[in-house]
């Protein structure tokens, strides 16, 4: 059994709140047991210098915690985020562009800041699976404003954190987990089962193929779980044209 009494496979209760503020163009509060993250989508009708005049859009990520999001008091990153703050929002930036066509935004940027309000473990995970849905948000209001023709983003995306405690694979760590684990293994994953990104990492003993592919088979159950929760959140018109969006890259890869 395990420390808050859940199954092996089971996710810690999971609710999103779309348009959870008022001011931006997209936003979600998602709470995965104890850890609850802000997210925000910005939109600016700019991109970075290296993107200039070529007619694509850029979509990037700034991610904080909090300082009394844990236990202890943390130090404010006041003029510049902490080399794991840093490694954090490169991983929310780059997961989500792997289901955005940057050409259909134009050139603009789409902000994307996850303010970690509580942590217990899978703030990174948490993150992306609320941005997705602070993202969505901002681009169907750039549909519905006619600044852009097609809808941008090609399937739901969403990440839960997998391990081995005690040799056991499991889903979705509580802090207290992650901090016992053989093995942590964060994964990013498509709706559809396609892989974006896996970060994983053995803390005493090597870990086999075999649990590898229990992990990645816990994480898809998860993830699966998430994505349905992100669908039911945004409604049935953006579910629609992501599905048409997925369907026309598809086509287009053929």
């Amino acid at each position: 059994m395990r420390i808050d009494g859940r199954k092996f496979n089971e996710l810690r209760p999971l609710k999103i709140t779309r348009s959870y503020l008022k001011n931006p163009e997209g936003s979600a509060l998602i709470e995965l047991g104890g850890t609850k993250v802000i997210c925000t989508a910005s939109l600016e009708d700019k991109v970075p210098q290296f993107l200039r005049g070529s007619g694509q859009g850029w979509v990037t990520a700034e991610y904080a915690m909090l300082p009394r999001s844990t236990t202890v008091r943390s130090q404010r990153e006041r003029n510049s985020a902490n080399s794991r703050s840093l490694e954090i929002q490169r991983l929310i930036g780059r997961t989500l562009r792997a289901v955005t066509d940057l050409k259909r935004l134009g050139e603009r940027t789409i902000w994307l800041d996850c303010d970690v309000i509580e942590a217990d473990g899978g703030t990174r995970t948490a993150a992306i699976s609320g941005a997705f849905v602070a993202l969505a948000e901002a681009s169907l209001l750039l549909k519905k404003q006619d600044l852009i023709t097609f809808f941008p983003l090609s399937s739901f995306l969403a990440a839960v954190s997998v391990g081995l405690l005690a040799g056991k694979p499991v889903l979705d760590l509580a802090y207290e987990e992650d901090s016992a684990a053989g093995v942590d293994m964060n994964v990013v994953m498509t709706a559809d089962g396609k892989l974006v990104e896996v970060q994983g990492a053995a803390e005493d003993q090597p870990f086999s193929r075999d649990q590898l592919d229990q992990l990645l088979d816990l994480a898809t159950a998860g993830i699966t779980e998430i994505t349905v929760c992100q669908e039911r959140v945004l409604g049935e018109e953006i579910s629609r044209l992501i599905a048409e969006a997925g369907a026309i890259k598809d086509n287009e890869s053929r």
